[in-house]
């Protein structure tokens, strides 16, 4: 299988969201906003390019971890297999771009974080792979 990729740094912009499913998976999800920025040489500043508006989804133990870790309005870096979702609003047709992390952390060029070991199953494996 060829699965698309793919590593972003940007913005928690919602809390994380923890559910169980009807099998037992837990799931953590939240949204994360990516601008890109560029420097305008001219005016000697910073200008916000377009936003990019992802669905993060986390599965089974480390999905606790990033749901005890992560808030909204914190810098992070998600790795993870990319895909959409389309489906129909009452306003159109809309389309999710979703990122089931691999990896996921604090972006520490923002800021500092301290780390603490999780203990148990804190893989961050796909159900889907099983």
């Amino acid at each position: 299988m060829n699965d698309l990729t793919m590593t972003v740094a940007g913005w928690v912009a919602t809390e994380p969201r923890h559910v169980v499913g009807p099998t037992g998976t837990h799931l953590t999800s939240f949204r994360m906003a990516s601008t890109s920025r560029y420097l305008d040489r001219e005016k000697g500043e910073w200008v916000d390019g377009q936003t990019e508006w992802f669905t993060v989804r986390v599965f089974r133990g480390a999905s606790m971890t990033v749901k005890d870790s992560i808030e909204k309005g914190q810098p992070v870096v998600v790795h993870g297999r990319f895909r959409t979702n389309e489906w129909e609003s009452d306003s159109g047709p809309r389309t999710d771009l979703i990122i089931d992390a691999n990896s996921l952390g604090h972006d520490l060029t923002r800021g500092v974080a301290k780390f603490t070991r999780a203990t148990g199953d804190t893989t961050l494996e796909d159900p889907r792979s099983r």
